[in-house]
């Protein structure tokens, strides 16, 4: 399984609009953050978890040679509002693109992109979706996938196990039923927003560090990142174990 981060910033994206900080004007290009997703190749497929408002120039720095399906973890738009760009996939492959939401998310997408399912604009103007709602563990195509529940400040929203690698965005509280649900867990995508002040609806990066010592992967890259971290100053001081992700990272398992 290849696992390749496209965005490993938070939903501003880093520069962000009309920031002089120093990590917004720095050259350093893992201080350059499109907003977070991954695409992952696996038993001979290739999917997405979410779609970014970034998908487009992700997807033309780091191509893909089709698009098998989708994971949604949650319907905020940093995670969602880059949908319309999966149409040259629907072009070339000539059939719709399976996607997978919990019911709430699946509902917002149904609502945030209602021309898909109405009965107007044909002609290839708008995504072919098959959108499916999950409740549990499901496989597509030989690739198993267990959706991890996970709290996003009073919401529960999805992280998604695949193997030895498990992926949380976007989340401040892991429940008991979860972390069983990680249990074995080798690699780890976890949200650590920043290192300061608490945030409602995020792991800063010291919660997410608990997090993944009780959860005991060999690796935990930190993903979700603002213009708070300047990556080389900052990763320099994360325990043995501990990364921060960025955009273009590449993961073989």
């Amino acid at each position: 399984m290849v696992i390749s981060f496209l965005g490993s910033g938070t939903s501003t994206g880093v520069p962000v609009v009309g920031c002089r900080c120093r990590v917004c004007t720095s050259d350093h290009p893992r201080n350059k953050r499109l907003r977070q997703s991954v695409k992952i190749e696996s038993k001979g497929k290739h999917f997405l978890i979410d779609t970014t408002p970034d998908l487009r120039l992700q997807l033309l720095r780091d191509p893909i040679p089709r698009l098998d399906f989708i994971l949604f973890t949650h319907s905020h738009s940093d995670h969602l509002m880059g949908l319309d760009d999966i149409r040259p996939f629907n072009f070339r492959q000539r059939e719709p693109i399976r996607a997978y939401a919990n019911p709430p998310t699946a509902k917002a997408i149904r609502r945030v992109f209602s021309y898909i399912w109405n009965d107007t604009q044909e002609g290839g103007g708008k995504p072919q979706l098959d959108l499916v709602e999950i409740d549990g563990a499901f496989t597509h195509d030989g690739v198993e996938i267990i959706p991890i529940p996970v709290a996003h400040g009073d919401w529960t929203i999805l992280g998604f196990r695949i193997g030895k690698f498990a992926y949380i965005t976007d989340t401040n509280g892991i429940p008991p039923a979860s972390m069983k649900l990680l249990e074995g867990v080798e690699i780890l995508a976890l949200d650590g927003l920043r290192p300061s002040p608490p945030h409602p609806t995020h792991f800063t990066i010291a919660e997410a560090i608990e997090a993944a010592n009780a959860i005991g992967p060999r690796e935990t890259w930190l993903i979700h990142l603002t213009h708070d971290i300047d990556h080389e100053a900052f990763e320099a001081t994360l325990p043995k174990g501990f990364h921060l992700a960025y955009d273009g990272l590449r993961l073989e398992i």
